[in-house]
């Protein structure tokens, strides 16, 4: 049988340094100046009452109970439940008692909240506004090139990632155009944001969204009511099967050294 038919591509040496090149630096640029910006425009964390503290980490205890509730003993994870439940429901860790089961205040009219909002929209901005100014350079100047070939195979799943805004069906799937280099850049650079920045930074985007997209198991927004989420982590912890993570671990072991 013939051997399958190489696909070569004479490739101007010279895209290396006009297009990639300038790529990645530009990204690389573009993250360092997000976190140095992120880091100017936040606002001065203000000191919270010791009663919200209390209600806030209350709620985070219950979460870490249900998450973490199998490696406790039946006993010792039974005693926790029942009196975190009986707690949650009387409303003992709650910072204004008073306020049990009355609407919540407009948060439009909350200086705290509408500071947060803020503080959020900031940081959409400063993501968004320079993936778009990149994304329209990219688009106006390094259209349509094929830029370098990736040296290990794939299969034809990746041509749609690796070759965005170039029309060639027969292409084969290890060429990588300017516009989807731009995409992996994205995607791909926290390492060196990692290495140059820190880990604890600001610069990658995509995780800038998570942790929007998924906040922290006890954050309390403000339109939403304390008193709900106690008592839905109360239904949670009532409902949770526990079973203990050194249940039968003898058996276990000795089956393992059988």
């Amino acid at each position: 049988m013939g051997q399958p038919v190489v696909q070569t591509i004479q490739r101007d040496p010279a895209l290396f340094y006009w297009i990639l090149l300038p790529i990645t630096v530009v990204m690389i640029l573009t993250g360092i100046l997000r976190h140095y910006a992120t880091i100017l425009l936040q606002s001065t964390p203000k000191k919270q009452p010791l009663p919200n503290v209390r209600q806030h980490r209350s709620l985070i205890r219950g979460v870490n109970l249900r998450q973490n509730g199998n490696q406790l003993s039946p006993s010792s994870f039974q005693n926790r439940r029942a009196q975190m439940v009986s707690d949650f429901k009387e409303g003992k860790f709650l910072a204004d008692p008073e306020g049990r089961g009355k609407p919540r205040p407009n948060p439009m009219t909350d200086p705290a909240a509408m500071e947060g909002m803020m503080g959020m929209m900031k940081g959409q901005m400063t993501m968004m506004i320079p993936q778009t100014l990149i994304m329209g350079w990219i688009n106006a100047f390094f259209s349509g090139f094929v830029i370098m070939k990736l040296p290990f195979p794939l299969t034809p799943q990746f041509k749609s990632m690796l070759q965005s805004g170039v029309g060639t069906r027969d292409l084969d799937v290890r060429w990588v155009s300017s516009l989807s280099w731009y995409f992996l850049t994205l995607f791909g650079l926290q390492p060196v944001y990692n290495f140059i920045l820190g880990s604890n930074n600001s610069a990658n985007q995509v995780t800038q969204q998570m942790a929007q997209m998924n906040p922290n198991p006890g954050a309390m927004g403000p339109d939403q009511d304390p008193d709900k989420l106690f008592l839905n982590e109360a239904e949670n912890l009532e409902v949770m099967e526990h079973r203990w993570i050194l249940d039968g671990v003898e058996d276990r072991i000795l089956a393992q050294l059988a």
